[in-house]
């Protein structure tokens, strides 16, 4: 395999890490897709009552303190709170013994939309009400966009390349496939790839209420506000969350023969070049995100198996994510199976695309295809084969997961089966 022309290192999934509304860790996060019910609630984070979306998936139980003594939390914003979570979850998983690994060849990239804007929100409260003498001391290290990779990176003593960045909804997927590339180039050996978002604070989550992105119209049924695809969707339905993934060099997990979930196939990402927040009306953008990835992966749209689709719920996303996946697999794309997950666990901006990551390595090691729950009336404008309601048993090879945020940046990654020897 080459890139650019220079031999190439194959790169495989070998640990798995998640904080998410349905489900802690990759087996809570599975499990709660397995479930098929939606931990989309009315907000108790704060009082929500001035907005008219009332309603986010909120992860309810983790307590900082059980992973952090009370210091260290509080020297903590909630986004690095979790990504450090789930990156000690995603290490433990991959059996990493950084004590002997090459701390110079191991990296971290991490995508968040907002990183710890919340956090300033809130300390901007209190330096309103109290002055700055009460405000907290971490703010400044808290907040900034490399907060969640660089305290990863001082816990596990990870030297190598360390990059945080901020591409919106797009930003987990672009962490991921930025750091499949610097292992295929042999520029690291590991590196911590993923996403971490906590946007769940009343100015924050206002700014999206009043551009009429969030959904309204089922404050009083909440489990049921999110639905992809469906012709009643009226917005998203914020939530909070992260995703990690061990990714490592082929050669380097058959060194110490790590388990493998996966390889990463390809990547793509593109921008529109159009509107801040709705996507380019044709998808050419969006589907050439999706034809570079399957370039990437030297594969053609018949090789495609099963799409996670981004599937936001907003009205103009999902019938161009449709639009844009016909113009990329042609006629193919009314067989293949497709569904979004986020009527289940919300759309964590820069997370769910990791978070997405995820489940899709736990699907081929559990042949399960995610349901689109809430899907009950398709929209004309979104005619493909969409799954309803309960998945599909189904053995798959190869999966593209697609992510799609403000500013029109895209980005599309092909994962696909591994069957070969890991020793």
């Amino acid at each position: 395999m080459t890139l650019n022309g220079q031999p190439s290192h194959r790169v495989v999934i070998t640990g798995l890490g998640a904080v998410t509304p349905i489900g802690l860790g990759a087996d809570g996060l599975w499990a709660g897709v397995r479930r098929g019910q939606s931990a989309v609630r009315p907000i108790s984070r704060f009082d929500p009552g001035q907005f008219r979306s009332q309603v986010a998936a909120e992860v309810r139980d983790l307590d900082p303190l059980d992973h952090f003594d009370r210091k260290h939390a509080r020297r903590l914003d909630r986004f690095s709170q979790f990504a450090l979570v789930a990156a000690r979850q995603a290490i433990a998983d991959a059996g990493l013994n950084l004590g002997d690994e090459c701390g110079e060849r191991v990296g971290v990239y991490i995508g968040s939309a907002l990183s710890g804007t919340p956090c300033a929100e809130e300390q901007h409260a209190v330096f309103l009400e109290q002055g700055i003498r009460s405000v907290n001391p971490a703010l400044a290290l808290s907040v900034f966009g490399g907060a969640s990779s660089c305290n990863i990176a001082i816990e596990f003593g990870l030297r190598g390349p360390n990059v945080a960045n901020c591409n919106s909804c797009a930003s987990g997927p672009i962490a991921i496939g930025e750091a499949t590339r610097i292992l295929r180039l042999g520029l690291a050996d590991v590196i911590l790839a993923g996403g971490c978002e906590v946007p769940l604070a009343p100015l924050t989550f206002g700014a999206f209420d009043i551009i009429r992105v969030l959904s309204s119209a089922h404050n009083a049924t909440p489990e049921t506000a999110s639905r992809p695809f469906d012709v009643t969707r009226d917005g998203m339905v914020m939530g909070e969350g992260a995703g990690m993934l061990v990714l490592e060099t082929l050669e380097h997990a058959r060194r110490r023969g790590g388990r493998v979930y996966a390889e990463v196939l390809g990547y793509g990402t593109t921008n529109d070049s159009y509107h801040m927040t709705a996507p380019l009306p044709t998808g050419v953008q969006a589907a050439r995100a999706i034809r570079l990835a399957l370039a990437e992966a030297h594969l053609g749209p018949e090789d495609i198996d099963y799409i996670n689709a981004h599937g936001s719920s907003t009205i103009l996303n999902d019938s161009t994510e449709t639009l844009a996946i016909k113009k990329a697999l042609g006629d193919y794309a009314y067989q293949v199976p497709i569904s979004s997950t986020k009527a289940l666990h919300g759309h964590a901006l820069g997370a769910s695309g990791a978070m997405e990551a995820v489940i899709c390595a736990q699907i081929f090691a559990h042949d399960f295809l995610p349901p689109t729950v809430n899907l009950c009336q398709p929209d004309p404008a979104c005619d493909l084969n969409y799954l309803p309601h309960s998945g599909r048993e189904q053995r798959v090879n190869t999966i593209l997961s697609n992510s799609f945020g403000f500013g029109g940046i895209n980005a599309s990654l092909v994962f696909g089966r591994y069957d070969g020897p890991t020793a």
